[in-house]
């Protein structure tokens, strides 16, 4: 039989010899009985020289003195000469001295089955591919979605207090009243929060005021006075927020709850917060001083490049002296980031995150600009952040 890449047809016979035969029997009156039919060139034995047809596969069986069976036979010419010698075949009708009759069951295009093979390979290839995309995909999304995801509410101190998952890291913690309050911070994106749940400062609260700075965040309301006011008592508060009078905190939308919160941002800038001693340290001059966006020559190098970054979903890193060390999608900025040999500074088309700081600050990138800052509640020493806002640019 000719390699099989080369044939094109399949042409399926069955049989019934009225007698006991032989194989070669059957074979021996498929070749006489077609020979010279359509001239010479249209002999098996020419056709199987010039390899356009396959050795005839003869498959039979004898019982009750009869012998029945199928005959295949690959052909790799057009499907004129194929139906031709099926016809050729049938007209067989003597096997030795045994009459005989040979009725085609079909011509099967080889090419049209080797198609679905290949149509169904190639299914299964996109498939794989499709898969592959989708987890990279999904894995992207997983990785921006993380940064605005919902946190749930857990519990804080012996009294079991509602909190945001912040509460535990962050050194700046919000003070709300109730746990209302606290899912209406964590929908603003709010981690670092925990609720006083009553009148009363209950003593985990008292502790935390001991090692973290507190901000309390207090209805409009008498229930509100009575909280400040037990607050200034026995715990230390750098700065008391309210609701606007007659309105509680679980009242506001989280919008109105990142505007309420957006002066106590500013005005550290501003004011530079006393610590419990009364002077300002040099450490919260430095914490003022980290929070301003990166000097010069980094922010002409921002303008320089800023054309070519906005709208891409891109990072820049850069070195020492600001030559360009890497530009990726920011779907792989910690990792490359992280790889990365002497980048000093980052630049991209993305929201600055708490954890992207931390990463930055882990590898010695020391100024990060982007499009906005998330909600950041420490910056490592000697890394500075700042937005394309700052530099004039949007």
């Amino acid at each position: 039989m000719p390699d099989s890449g080369i044939v094109k047809y399949l042409v399926k016979l069955r049989f019934e010899v009225d007698g006991v035969v032989e194989r070669a029997d059957v074979i021996g009156a498929i070749f006489g009985q077609t020979e010279g039919l359509f001239g010479p060139e249209m002999n098996l034995n020419e056709l199987q020289k010039s390899w356009k047809v396959g050795r005839i596969e003869i498959n039979l069986e004898s019982k009750n003195d009869k012998t029945r069976g199928d005959v295949l036979i690959p052909m790799s010419t057009d499907i004129g000469t194929a139906a031709l010698i099926a016809a050729a075949v049938e007209s067989v009708d003597k096997v030795g001295p045994c009459s005989s009759r040979f009725i085609l069951e079909g011509i099967e295009d080889v090419r049209a089955s080797k198609r679905k093979q290949i149509v169904d390979r190639a299914k299964l290839i996109v498939r794989d591919w499709s898969s592959k995309s989708s987890s990279e995909g999904e894995n992207v999304l997983k990785d921006v979605v993380e940064s605005t995801k919902r946190a749930r509410v857990v519990n804080y101190g012996i009294e079991n207090l509602p909190a945001g998952p912040g509460v535990y890291t962050s050194d700046l913690v919000y003070l709300v009243e109730g746990r209302a309050d606290v899912v209406l911070f964590l929908r603003a994106g709010i981690e670092n929060v925990v609720a006083l749940e009553g009148t009363s400062v209950p003593d985990s609260i008292i502790e935390l005021g001991k090692k973290k700075r507190l901000i309390a965040v207090l209805d409009g309301d008498r229930g509100g006075d009575l909280i400040e006011k037990e607050l200034s008592q026995v715990v230390r508060v750098e700065k008391v927020l309210r609701a606007p009078p007659g309105k509680e905190v679980e009242d506001l939308t989280p919008i109105e709850v990142l505007q309420l919160l957006r002066a106590e941002r500013v005005e550290p800038h501003q004011q530079q917060v006393q610590p419990r001693g009364g002077r300002t340290t040099e450490r919260e001059r430095e914490r003022v001083s980290e929070r301003e966006a990166p000097a010069e020559p980094i922010v002409e190098k921002t303008r320089e490049i800023y054309p070519s970054l906005n709208g891409t979903l891109e990072a820049v890193l850069l070195d020492e002296g600001l030559q360009e060390v890497g530009r990726f999608p920011i779907s792989e900025l910690v990792q490359k980031m992280e790889s990365s040999n002497g980048a000093r500074y980052l630049v991209f088309d993305g929201i600055i995150t708490q954890r992207l700081v931390e990463s930055a600050s882990r590898v010695g990138v020391k100024g990060l600009i982007g499009h906005r800052t998330g909600e950041i509640n420490s910056l490592p020493d000697g890394v500075r952040i700042g937005t394309f806002r700052d530099l004039g640019l949007e």
